[in-house]
C-alpha cells in the first residue's frame, strides 16, 4: 500500500529536497505541496494524505494551529511536525495539538522517511534529541480538553501493556517482558487506544503518565 505524503512547509527547498528523497523511496509518494498552514489545511481536505509532514513556524497560520484543525478533520491524517528547532514549547505544541511526532531538519532525510513510514503504520514517533522532557511537561500543563479518561474499563493485563508503553517500551521489548508474541501486544495496544480514544501512542504515553501509571 502506497502511502501519500503532503509536504507543507514555507521553504521551497526543503519541500523539494524532501520531495526527491520521498520520490526515490519504495511505497512513498507526495501527493501535494503546501506553503501556509491554511493551504495544508485545504490540500489535506481535497487529497486526503496519509501523512502530512507539517513546519512548524510558517507565515500566517503557523504550523500548530494548523495540525490542530487538521487533527479534528473526520478521519485526519497523520501529522508529523518537522522544525529546525528543538524547543519544548514547540515539541508541546505540535504534539498537543495532534501531531504523532516531531522532528528536526537537522536529521538524515532517510531517518525522516522512516519516521513517515512508522507514523504511517500507527506508531508514535520523536527525535532522538527530544527526550523525556516533552512528556513531563505536557503532563504538567494538562488542557481541559485533552484531560485524561477514566481506565474503569481497562484490563489489569491491558494497564501493564500502558504503563510498559508510557515507560518508552517498544511492541518487542513489551513481548519480551510479558512473555506474549508482538502480535498480541499489538492486538492490547490497539484495544487500548479504542477504550482511550487515543489517536496514537504519543496519546497513550501522556495517558499513562496522567492516570499515575508512570511518574515523572
Amino acid at each position: 500500500m502506497t502511502i501519500r505524503v503532503l509536504l507543507a512547509d514555507d521553504h521551497a527547498l526543503v519541500r523539494t529536497a524532501l520531495q526527491m528523497v520521498l520520490t526515490d523511496a519504495d511505497g512513498v509518494e507526495v501527493a501535494g505541496e503546501a506553503g501556509t498552514g491554511d493551504e495544508a489545511i485545504r490540500l489535506t481536505r481535497e487529497l486526503r494524505p496519509d501523512v502530512v509532514v507539517m513546519d512548524i513556524r510558517m507565515p500566517g497560520m503557523d504550523g500548530i494551529e494548523a495540525t490542530r484543525r487538521i487533527t479534528a478533520e473526520p478521519e485526519p491524517p497523520r501529522v508529523v511536525a518537522l522544525t529546525t528547532f528543538d524547543d519544548d514549547e514547540y515539541v508541546y505544541g505540535a504534539l498537543s495539538a495532534g501531531a504523532s511526532g516531531f522532528l528536526v531538519k537537522d536529521m538524515a532525510l532517510e531517518d525522516i522517511v522512516a519516521a513517515i513510514r512508522a507514523v504511517a503504520a500507527g506508531d508514535a514517533l520523536i527525535a532522538p534529541s527530544v527526550t523525556r522532557r516533552l512528556i513531563e511537561l505536557i503532563v504538567k500543563r494538562p488542557e481541559p480538553a485533552v484531560a485524561a479518561p477514566a481506565l474503569d474499563g481497562v484490563t489489569e493485563r491491558e494497564r501493564e501493556v500502558l504503563t510498559l508503553i508510557g515507560r518508552g517500551a517498544s511492541n518487542a521489548e513489551i513481548a519480551d517482558r510479558m512473555h506474549i508474541t508482538t502480535a498480541t501486544v499489538k492486538s492490547y495496544v490497539g484495544r487500548l487506544m479504542t477504550k482511550l480514544a487515543a489517536r496514537d501512542r504519543v496519546q497513550l504515553v501522556i495517558v499513562a503518565y496522567r492516570t499515575g501509571l508512570v511518574v515523572p
